[in-house]
């Protein structure tokens, strides 16, 4: 037995998702494209994979399989051939959703919107921001420091953070209105905002943006 397999997942590592036992199960299907049938067994999981694979480019499963079948003609097994385009493609899906739920990509948003706007941790802790927010603080609250908008800047909702990633769980992430004060020193500033979920894996991120400022 391979004790890894069963070794609990540290801090910091995602867990693996549990396996169903019909994922290992194979099915056997006829798929048929141009005249041709083709009769293929797969395990589930991959039956799943190629039908995404197939919404994705607007085509069949038989149009795909068919695709895969004159890519690999040299090969000759046909089922290992579609095992490896599955795994190619959710790859290279993984790889794109990678590049875009990042920082950077957090941060391109803020920076292309004209309104203030800013990315919000869990524990109200302002991550990043864009030029008009920055105007925004300066010019509410001139005593803040010119340097980084961040430094001594405190922040309240009228809403907490958690029940603004319930809501957006709830409505399917429609964006969620709730006040805020920011303050420097003795000033205080109150506006509106809209906040969305941040498009990162982990940790778990909001946008807000500033319609009122």
């Amino acid at each position: 037995m391979n004790d890894s397999a069963a070794r609990p997942a540290t801090q910091g590592e995602r867990p693996l998702l549990p396996l169903a036992a019909d994922d290992f199960g194979p099915e056997f299907r006829v798929v048929a494209r141009g005249g041709i049938r083709r009769g293929i067994r797969l395990e589930r999981a991959f039956w799943v994979s190629l039908k995404q694979m197939a919404e994705a480019r607007k085509c069949t499963i038989g149009m795909l399989v068919d695709e895969i079948a004159e890519s690999h003609a040299d090969q000759g097994n046909l089922t290992s051939a579609i095992r490896v385009a599955c795994m190619r493609g959710m790859a290279e899906e993984n790889l794109m959703l990678r590049k875009l739920a990042s920082i950077r990509t957090i941060n391109a948003i803020l920076v292309a919107c004209p309104s203030p706007a800013f990315a919000l941790s869990s524990s109200k802790k302002i991550l990043t921001f864009n030029a008009p927010f920055q105007q925004l603080v300066k010019r509410q609250l001139p005593t803040a420091p010119n340097d980084d908008a961040r430094h001594d800047l405190k922040l309240a909702l009228d809403l907490n953070v958690a029940d603004i990633f319930a809501r957006l769980e709830t409505n399917g992430e429609t964006p969620v209105a709730t006040g805020f004060v920011i303050g420097a020193g003795e000033r205080r500033y109150r506006g509106q905002l809209s906040a969305v979920r941040a498009p990162v894996a982990e940790p778990e991120l909001l946008m807000a943006f500033v319609f009122n400022g």
